[in-house]
């Protein structure tokens, strides 16, 4: 089996894992780091889907959230407006 088959097998894995909130989800996590970084050039041949996937994963794992959007609108006031009210 080569590498990119053995790629989208743990991340269709990983997928099902996540879903299920499953406990080996950290090791798929390390398995598809370890083929990419022995085999980048996999990377290229990943779908958005794919990478939706992996990322999922790692901000599931990692407890984070990744921001979505910039805020470009009003800055809030600045510090010398803020009073207790504001509070």
């Amino acid at each position: 089996m080569d590498t990119a088959t053995q790629l989208n097998e743990a991340i269709a894995d990983l997928s099902d894992k996540l879903l299920n909130a499953h406990p080996e989800m950290p090791i798929l996590l390390r398995k598809i780091h370890q083929t990419l970084k022995k085999d980048p050039d996999c990377v290229t041949l990943l779908t958005e889907e794919q990478i939706g996937v992996i990322v999922n994963g790692l901000s599931k794992q990692t407890a984070t959230v990744i921001a979505t959007s910039i805020s470009k609108g009003n800055k809030g006031k600045a510090i010398k407006n803020i009073g207790v009210d504001d509070l």
